[in-house]
C-alpha cells in the first residue's frame, strides 16, 4: 500500500503544489534544478506551474 507522501512524490507542481505558499518558492527552485541537473523537459503545464510558484513570496 502507498502512503500518501508516497502518492505526492510522483505528481508533478501541475498537479499538486505544497499546501503552503510559503514553500512554493523553495520547492518551485528544487523542481527545477533538478530538471536542470538531469536535463529533464518541463511540460507546459509545469513551466506555468512553477512560473506561478517561484513569483510568490510569502
Amino acid at each position: 500500500m502507498r502512503t500518501s507522501n508516497q502518492t505526492k512524490g510522483d505528481q508533478t507542481p501541475d498537479l499538486r503544489k505544497p499546501p503552503l505558499k510559503s514553500y512554493w518558492p523553495p520547492y518551485s527552485r528544487a523542481w527545477t534544478h533538478a530538471k536542470h541537473v538531469y536535463n529533464l523537459s518541463v511540460t507546459d503545464e509545469e513551466k506555468n506551474a512553477l512560473s506561478e510558484m517561484l513569483g510568490t513570496y510569502a
